[in-house]
């Protein structure tokens, strides 16, 4: 049976929680058993690698598992004039939840550490070279998903996703955020993951901005799958056209 709007946008909350929880306290895991800066990346990458397969795994027959804005708004432009293609309630429904459940996320990861529950960042990530990883990081996330929905090759998502964001965490300057709901949770914690409020807005009109680009080599690089296409075990993926179409209410 189709999984609601309501249960869809609940998963959603409950999967940008967990995500932003996973960031957020293994970096301040990280930071309490090591000073070594290399060390606590790699500890807080790994984690997010493994945090985010299982994630898309779980939640992605459910929702799609977005927990991204950015990949939501995507696969509705791409998807927005076919039949069962994301509509804009789903939208509407799925951006607050996704911003709101990062914010949970970030204060349970503090709560869980003894931390202030609310404590804003004071990590300055305000640079050009940051803003321009973000754009990289972000098209190359949305090249991805919605390239693996055109291909048939739906069911290596959890993989697939995962292991760009933990490659993306080391070959871009701003250690790949990609993500706006994560953005805004980030700020919501005074520790190894955290970005200060005054670097939130650039970040993500970055964001946005790669999107953009990303969806741009989207249309040039893959075209729409056909019925050859089909992928014979499909498993939901963040924002593939066929699996972030509303499942029904």
């Amino acid at each position: 049976m189709s999984a609601s709007l309501g249960r869809r946008a609940l998963a959603e909350a409950v999967g940008s929680a967990a995500l932003v929880a996973v960031v957020v306290g293994s970096g301040i895991q990280a930071t309490e058993l090591t000073h070594d800066v290399g060390v606590q990346l790699l500890a807080n990458s790994l984690a997010t690698v493994f945090g985010l397969g299982v994630l898309i795994a779980l939640f992605g027959p459910v929702s799609g598992a977005h927990f991204n804005p950015v990949v939501t708004l995507a696969a509705w432009f791409t998807d927005r004039r076919t039949p069962d293609g994301p509509t804009l309630r789903d939208v509407a429904a799925y951006l607050p939840a996704q911003t709101a459940g990062a914010i949970g996320g970030a204060v349970l990861a503090d709560g869980m550490f003894a931390e202030p529950l609310v404590h804003w960042s004071t990590h300055d990530r305000s640079a050009g070279h940051l803003w321009l990883g973000e754009l990289v990081a972000t098209a190359g996330l949305v090249l991805l998903i919605l390239g693996l929905g055109r291909t048939g090759r739906a069911r290596f998502a959890p993989m697939a996703v995962a292991s760009y964001i933990g490659a993306a965490y080391w070959f871009t300057s701003s250690t790949s955020f990609a993500n706006p709901a994560v953005t805004i949770g980030r700020a919501f914690t005074d520790t190894f993951a955290g970005i200060a409020p005054a670097s939130v807005g650039p970040f993500i009109a970055a964001q946005i901005t790669g999107a953009v680009v990303g969806l741009g080599l989207v249309a040039s690089v893959f075209a729409r799958p056909g019925p050859a296409q089909t992928d014979p075990d499909p498993v939901p993926v963040q924002g593939a056209p066929e699996l972030a179409a509303p499942a029904g209410s």
